[in-house]
Formats: structure tokens, C-alpha cells, sequence
């Protein structure tokens, strides 16, 4: 049972959704003591009501960030949900590395990048496919919590944290043990970059990219945020690049302008006006 008075919830809904348009239903207060009460403690307070009345009179930015950061949603794993990876590796990619493009690079972005599972994933998953077909590829991973991209960047990841879901071949060719964690190794860190993005806001100029994973973030924004976010998202896809969300996650009622096909037991949406080619 939460103790978090309404007053208090309500300015921390407000803050977030403002700062990242993301949504915080009534019944999640539980959800917002259990997340900021390690930051009320940090500050010295007896409870997170507190801790947020003193913030509703100080407006100090650095804490307000602090809040934001920590109720945005960090749950990652290796190889999270499965199909959408093989579909990637053994589908769209080589479809595209047939395509006989001139540039020879593959740009992928993993759009809610959190810790970096996701962006790490791809990469093992495509490197020697890429490599053989004589091209390269560049991964950009975006977050808009500071903690989590420092963490990306590092690639570093407790034994607990590998154990979910990273095959033990792959934690053998691609980690090195460093104490009591694994460190993804420097030649597969070449590939990728991380850098903060807030979804709900407009993007910074950005590459054309061959393929987008928005996933499991969409849920936690209203319909017409959605509806920007894939909208603004098509417009950094190449001609017939693909789109992977979530699985509890679609286009539909949302964003018309896109079409569905299923690839390996996974969703994958294209701009409506990029489907000349029958997909992977």
C-alpha cells in the first residue's frame, strides 16, 4: 500500500509526461514511491512526498532529471523476445546485403537502446554475415536516461545480467571477464554509438537507417505522441527499411501510413509507399 500523497503523484505525472511525454495512469503510485524513494533517501528525506514538496518549491533541475530518469522503463534483456532477432539476422539482412548497394554500409538504430542489450544483440547477431559479404554496419543506440547510456557505453554486465537470455557461445567469443562482470569486447563496440534522444521530441538530424527497433516503448505514450514518434520514425527509414516494435505494440488504429508483414514469426512494418519488393 503506498503512502504517496496524491499532490505528490500528480506533480511527478505532470513532470513526466512533459519532460517525455510518457504516461503515468492513475494506480501507479505504488510504481513512483518504489522508484523514487532511493532518490528521497539520497536527498536525506523521510518519504517521497516529501522529497517531492521540497522540489515543487525549488524546481531543481538536476532532480527533476533524477525522477525522469528513474521512472523511465530500463527492463532489457539479451535477445529479448527471440523472433525479432532471427528476423533481422537471417531475413532482412541478407536481403539487403544481396541488394548490391553501392555505399556497402548497414545503419541500424535500436531506438530505446536502455542498457544496450538490444544494440549488443544485433551486433553478435549480424557481424560475421556482414563481415563475409564484404560490408560494414553502424548500430546508434538512443535513450533518453543519462544512467542507462553511461552503462551502454561501458558494456559492462553482471553475471546476473548476462545469464538473462546470452547464449554461452556468445558471451565466450564477444565478453571478457573483468572482476565480477563481463565487458563486451572493443571490436564489437566499434560499431555502435549511444547517444541521448527523447522520442517525444523532434530529432536531431540523423542518418537514413536500413532498419529501426522501436521497441517496447510505444506503450507508454499516449495515441497522438504514437502517432509523431512513427511518423517522424519513417522519415529516417532508407527506401524500404523495416520497422520492429514490441509485441504488444502496432501501427494500427495509430499510424495508417504503414504496412505489417510477418517475417520469421515477427511483425515488420514498412512505410506503405516503400512496398514495391515483396519483403524478406
Amino acid at each position: 500500500m503506498t503512502t504517496l500523497a496524491t499532490t505528490a503523484f500528480d506533480w511527478v505525472r505532470e513532470l513526466v509526461y512533459r519532460e517525455a511525454a510518457i504516461v503515468l495512469e492513475p494506480g501507479k503510485e505504488y510504481l513512483v514511491e518504489a522508484r523514487l524513494t532511493p532518490l528521497a533517501r539520497a536527498a536525506g528525506k523521510p518519504s517521497v512526498s516529501v522529497y517531492v514538496d521540497g522540489l515543487r518549491v525549488s524546481r531543481d533541475p538536476r532532480e527533476q532529471a533524477k525522477i525522469v530518469d528513474a521512472l523511465t522503463t530500463n527492463e532489457t534483456s539479451w535477445f529479448r523476445d527471440g523472433a525479432p532477432f532471427r528476423a533481422v539476422a537471417e531475413h532482412i539482412v541478407p536481403e539487403i546485403l544481396r541488394s548490391g548497394r553501392p555505399d556497402r554500409v548497414l545503419r541500424i538504430w535500436s531506438a530505446a537502446s536502455s542498457s544496450g542489450q538490444e544494440a549488443y544483440t544485433v551486433a553478435m547477431s549480424i557481424q560475421d554475415k556482414v563481415r563475409a559479404a564484404g560490408w560494414r554496419f553502424e548500430i546508434l543506440g538512443t535513450d533518453i536516461s543519462e544512467e542507462m547510456l553511461t552503462k551502454a557505453r561501458a558494456g559492462r554486465y553482471s553475471q546476473l545480467e548476462v545469464n538473462r537470455g546470452l547464449p554461452a557461445p556468445l558471451l565466450v567469443k564477444h565478453f571478457t571477464r573483468k572482476g565480477t562482470e563481463w565487458e563486451v569486447s572493443p571490436e564489437l563496440k566499434a560499431n555502435i554509438k549511444f547517444q541521448r534522444l527523447n522520442l517525444a521530441a523532434p530529432f536531431p538530424v540523423m542518418p537514413q537507417f536500413d532498419i529501426v527497433l522501436l521497441r517496447n516503448v510505444l506503450i507508454y505514450f499516449d495515441t497522438a505522441t504514437k502517432r509523431s514518434i512513427l511518423r517522424r520514425v519513417a522519415g529516417t527509414l532508407r527506401p524500404n527499411g523495416c520497422l520492429l516494435l514490441g509485441g504488444a505494440e502496432t501501427t494500427l488504429g495509430v499510424d495508417d501510413s504503414w504496412e505489417r508483414v510477418l517475417v520469421a514469426g515477427a511483425p515488420v512494418h514498412r512505410p506503405a509507399t516503400s512496398i514495391g519488393s515483396k519483403g524478406a
